[in-house]
């Protein structure tokens, strides 16, 4: 069962912009694309640990900033030659309100 959590309003986030969500288990990045488009990673890239919410926001993909790698922000997949990922959060708008589902948010386990 889904219990979403009130993050934010919608506005708070430029187009192709991030924000940072600090849980006790590390950072969840909210992305918003070009398109309004919102979606939720983890913020840690899995090549080198960069924060992906201070990367380049294209399409549905995040650049990281520290060595260019390229995650879809959909299915959290690196693109391209590069393997890892990052997990993915349910995440909604209503109302002009981001809401990330707070159950999955709490099924996280510690790195």
């Amino acid at each position: 069962m889904s219990e979403f959590i009130d993050i934010a309003p919608l506005e708070s986030i430029p187009r192709r912009g991030a924000r940072v969500v600090k849980t006790a288990l590390g950072c969840v990045a909210i992305f918003r694309t070009a398109e309004d488009k919102v979606f939720a990673i983890d913020d840690t890239c899995p090549h080198k640990k960069g924060p992906l919410s201070e990367g380049i926001v294209h399409g549905s993909s995040v650049t990281c900033p520290l060595h260019n790698w390229v995650i879809s922000l959909e299915t959290g997949q690196a693109q391209g030659a590069d393997e890892g990922a990052v997990k993915t959060y349910e995440i909604k708008v209503e109302n002009g309100r981001i809401l990330l589902d707070g159950a999955r948010l709490r099924a996280r386990t510690a790195a």
